[in-house]
């Protein structure tokens, strides 16, 4: 049957034999022969609830290789827009749509074609619009050739009135934006689970279209089937149509399609629904640490001196003193002896472990994660950081404690003896601005390697960021420029110095060149992990430890910043009244309030301007770390 091309606006496959689909079905040549030359419906996206989704139509025509179409627009706005489309070479998909289907095991030898429909995308790769016809302005008609032969998929539909899952919208759920459609439901599906549910779909239809009926008139057998089965399940029940628009009907009212369909499996007699919605998958191999922020362990240790003895010497002469000083001679006058003190001392090492165990059991029955490897991986982060604990502020301990890590062995940087770690006190009442200046000043007495580093908390850290000029705007947009105003290379929160206190007051900040400390271990003294099988309580037992000793060897190179002990006061905020415009200065005790540099008595000030008040905590005591100390105003006019 050839047709006259000028009639059409496009032609092209609808479907070819012997292609398999996504449901796992092929199409036998002539399953659609007695459709040949019938004229069926052009919708779009098997559309067909509302006239304006009816696009035109199509004529058929069977042959060799499949089911040919030739396609003609309407004159409606979507029939012209739909045209557009194809012609611009948006649409190139073909899909046709299907019922009656008879079935040879996963052959469809018979079924009716009842429209074909224009398709973003499909799983039949037979599929194609090659043809686009194109009118010209003498009344003349030619093939593009440069549109021709365009390839896509086709998503073919069987059964009578298939819903379609993937861009039907929910049309009981009104018009409120804020409702769910099909196709936000059924996304949350992959790929796989769709392709489950298609056929599970196109099964339960195909059923209720012939469940009156055992053999087709042309002898083939109707296949009925439970789709989660292999081979033919006739005693159990299967999705017939009204259940999955039951399905369908409450997924719109719960918003999730996989709750609606588990809320039917009991009632549907659906079994292995785990095909549709499998367990949830850990994103990791292994359970993740809720652990202290750590990033500054590696520095401490890493940025260390090693030394491969585990005996530390120190030897240091003081040639500061003025008898150290070089002299000028006088000819024959007495030539004066060079006279300086020499200091010594020796770290020894000692012993930081950690320990555990697991059943036997525990290791055998997990199996999601090798436990052994993730528990010795656990031993080591803790390991490092209490070692760097040590070496940078001592570990906490009371010094009975058993457990405490000796400080004549590691000598902790915050608390080493002036000689080697000069304090730097600061009044109880400092702020992040005169804590700034206050390490400035400092510096002179700092005799270490090039530039150090600072460690400090990150609350100290925020107050010292939100200095700020006359006008409120930050000195120091970034860490960066801070760390460059206080001349130190960077700057390191640790989290444990927070609320480290000692005989001089509260610790804001250690200053060093990790380069000065030596950290000393003999061979076989480095970190070692060891296992053992108890056969009495059936468990591995690990052990991880070093043997080693720790201590700065230059003078004066490392700064300890203390705040020297005072009493926490509150500051209150100010009350405003926009009416009379009027700040009422609270009463807080060991505060002091200020306009513009001016101190302020308790009560009640008029103001004629935009105002700023500041609060300051009072000799002796101190606030604490980011609490608000500025409010401003804004000054009504009537």
């Amino acid at each position: 049957m050839k047709k006259n091309k000028t009639k059409f606006d496009f032609s092209g496959y609808a479907t070819k034999n012997g292609l398999k689909c996504s449901d796992g079905r092929t199409i036998q040549k002539d399953a659609f022969k007695h459709n040949d030359g019938e004229t069926v419906p052009l919708v779009w996206q098997h559309l067909h609830n509302e006239p304006s989704n009816i696009l035109g139509h199509a004529i058929l025509e069977n042959r060799e290789d499949g089911v040919y179409t030739y396609g003609k627009f309407n004159e409606t706005e979507a029939g012209k827009n739909a045209k557009e489309l194809v012609t611009h070479g948006d649409i190139t998909a073909l899909s046709i749509y299907a019922n009656d289907l008879k079935q040879k095991g996963q052959d469809v030898v018979y079924g009716s074609i009842r429209e074909v429909s224009l398709a973003l995308s499909g799983a039949n790769p037979g599929a194609f619009i090659d043809n686009l016809t194109i009118a010209h302005g003498d009344g003349n008609y030619s093939e593009d050739d440069t549109e021709a032969i365009i390839y896509t998929g086709l998503e073919l539909s069987h059964g009578d009135d298939v819903p379609d899952v993937k861009n039907e919208h929910l049309r009981h759920a009104g018009n409120k934006k804020d409702e769910k459609t099909v196709s936000d439901v059924f996304d949350t599906l992959d790929e796989e689970q769709k392709n489950v549910v298609y056929a599970l779909i196109a099964h339960a239809l195909s059923d209720e279209d012939i469940e009156h009926s055992n053999i087709d008139e042309k002898g083939g057998s109707i296949v009925k089937k439970n789709i989660f089965d292999k081979e033919d399940q006739k005693d159990q029940k299967t999705l017939t149509h009204a259940q999955i628009q039951a399905i369908v009907t409450d997924a719109q009212k719960c918003g999730s399609f996989k709750e609606a369909f588990l809320a039917h499996t009991t009632t549907y007699g659906i079994e292995n629904i785990d095909y549709l919605f499998p367990d949830a998958k850990t994103i990791a191999d292994s359970p993740d640490f809720v652990s202290r922020r750590m990033e500054w362990v590696a520095g401490v240790i890493n940025g260390a001196k090693h030394s491969p003895f585990s005996r530390i010497k120190s030897l240091s002469a003081d040639i500061t003193h003025e008898e150290a000083r070089a002299k000028g001679y006088i000819k024959g006058s007495l030539k004066k002896e060079e006279f300086f003190a020499l200091a010594k001392r020796v770290t020894t090492p000692t012993t930081i472990y950690k320990k555990q165990k697991l059943d036997r059991d525990d290791i055998i029955d997990i199996t999601d994660l090798d436990v052994v490897a993730w528990l010795k991986a656990e031993m080591r982060v803790m390991l490092d950081e209490e070692l760097a604990r040590a070496i940078l502020i001592g570990d906490g301990r009371e010094v009975d404690d058993d457990d405490k890590i000796n400080e004549l062995n590691i000598r902790p940087i915050a608390t080493d003896n002036e000689f080697y770690s000069h304090p730097v006190n600061v009044a109880a009442n400092t702020s992040g601005a005169t804590l700034i200046e206050a390490i400035l000043r400092a510096r002179p007495n700092y005799k270490g390697s090039g530039n150090p580093t600072l460690y400090t908390t990150e609350t100290i850290l925020t107050d010292m960021l939100l200095v700020k000029d006359k006008i409120g705007r930050r000195l120091y947009a970034t860490e960066t420029e801070l760390a460059s105003a206080l001349r130190v290379s960077s700057i390191e929160t640790v989290e444990v110095m927070e609320g480290v206190t000692g005989n001089k007051g509260d610790l804001l900040g250690v200053i060093v060149n990790m380069k000065d400390y030596v950290i000393g271990a003999d061979k076989g003294g480095k970190v070692s992990m060891f296992d053992d099988f108890d056969i009495d309580y059936n468990q591995y037992k690990y052990l991880i430890e070093s043997r080693c000793s720790g201590a700065l060897t230059r003078p004066k190179s490392a700064l300890v910043i203390w705040r020297i002990p005072g009493i926490l006061a509150t500051p209150s905020a100010p009350t405003f009244v926009a009416l009379t415009n009027t700040i009422t200065i609270p009463t807080a005790t060991g505060v002091i309030y200020s306009i513009d540099g001016v101190e302020q008595e308790a009560g009640d000030v008029v103001i004629a301007a935009d105002t700023v008040v500041d609060a300051e905590p009072d000799t002796g005591y101190y606030f604490a770390p980011n609490t608000t100390n500025s409010w401003s105003f804004t000054y009504t006019t009537e």
